[in-house]
């Protein structure tokens, strides 16, 4: 098992690639036939006009990718009678299940919700899908009973680098909460440029793969090489000028398996390092608003989130891509240099 388990995340990975490239070529002249196509926000960049019509939620192309292959490697392995999800940590083997399924199960709960607020946009032609309230609602349900789930299997302990597991008990929820409402909506903002959200959570994706491995997490590892291969194969489609958008069906999927990743290995700290532009993001709208209304109409960036705010600066679209990703490169090998060498010995 040893010497051959690493060839399933190179499966895992191609086999995402293959699902959510071909889906395109399917999926997107559906999308068109149904006129699912993206409203532009008026007080949006103008340039961002000549996207008005271009299909959304293009991310079921990477959704069904991650589903697919993961379905075949851990089919494939429990035929051969392998525990792949529960390697490494065989002892707390039904705790790991617990964390990597409900995981899952989340990340396909905002998925749902995405969905049905870009379906609203979508037929009824406005960039307002589902209210903030309603959405709120909605992604609190879905984080409650994914924390809950923990909380029951007596996951609510905390890797520190450095000290250990850190069982932090009742708090383990509203923490949560916390963390996982920003993150999941931080996801959702980052996805305003053509490869962004994609390329960014690509990046994350390779992070997790290693941080997995070495917090002896094999399943959470091939959950990344499957998210890894899928986006790859979407970002064809999404690359500028994008085909296909993934709306919020994908951004908040994407938002789900970040907080799962990251809750699977026990270090929800590692989205501020291996997630370091979902929080320049997240943060810069907050404090644009905050700012708006303490100064009643004063800016401190030109437009937010941050890379709207570049792209007023007189960056390109692939620009914006290449730096940003290449900000998150950097703070996830110090997510996973702080993983390393601060693991017990």
């Amino acid at each position: 098992m040893e010497g051959s388990k690493y060839l399933f995340l190179v499966i895992a990975a191609v086999l995402g690639f293959i699902i959510a490239f071909l889906l395109g070529y399917v999926i997107i002249p559906w999308l068109h036939k149904l006129k699912f196509g993206q409203t532009i926000l008026d007080i949006g960049p103008s340039w961002h006009k000549k996207k008005q019509g271009t299909p959304t939620m293009g991310g079921i192309l990477f959704i069904i990718g991650v589903i697919f292959s993961l379905a075949v490697v851990i089919g494939t392995n429990l035929i051969l009678k392998r525990n792949i999800v529960a390697d490494g940590h065989m002892a707390d083997a039904d705790n790991v299940k617990v964390k990597f399924y409900a995981g899952i199960l989340m990340s396909l709960g905002f998925a749902a919700i995405g969905f049905a607020d870009d379906y609203i946009k979508v037929a009824k032609k406005r960039n307002l899908g589902l209210t903030i309230v309603q959405k709120s609602i909605m992604q609190i349900v879905v984080m409650v009973a994914y924390l809950i789930a923990l909380f029951l299997s007596k996951s609510t302990y905390m890797f520190i680098p450095f000290v250990g597991n850190i069982d932090i008990g009742l708090w383990f929820i509203p923490i949560g909460l916390v963390a996982m409402y920003c993150t999941v909506n931080a996801v959702n903002f980052t996805d305003g440029v053509d490869g962004l959200c994609a390329s960014v959570t690509a990046t994350f994706a390779v992070a997790g793969i290693v941080i997995a491995i070495i917090r002896n997490y094999f399943g959470v590892s091939i959950l990344c090489a499957s998210l890894l291969g899928s986006l790859a194969g979407y970002l064809i489609w999404n690359w500028n000028p994008a085909k296909v958008m993934m709306g919020d069906t994908g951004s908040m999927f994407l938002g789900g398996l970040v907080v799962a990743v990251a809750y699977c290995v026990d270090a929800p700290w590692l989205i501020l390092l291996c997630g370091i532009v979902y929080v320049c993001e997240f943060l810069s709208d907050v404090i644009q608003i905050s700012y708006f209304k303490i100064t009643h109409g004063k800016r401190i960036f030109k437009m937010a989130p941050i890379h709207h705010h570049f792209e007023k600066c007189g960056w390109g679209e692939k620009k914006i891509v290449y730096v940003f990703s290449l900000v998150n490169i950097i703070g996830s090998v110090i997510g996973i240099l702080l993983t390393y060498f601060g693991r017990p010995v």
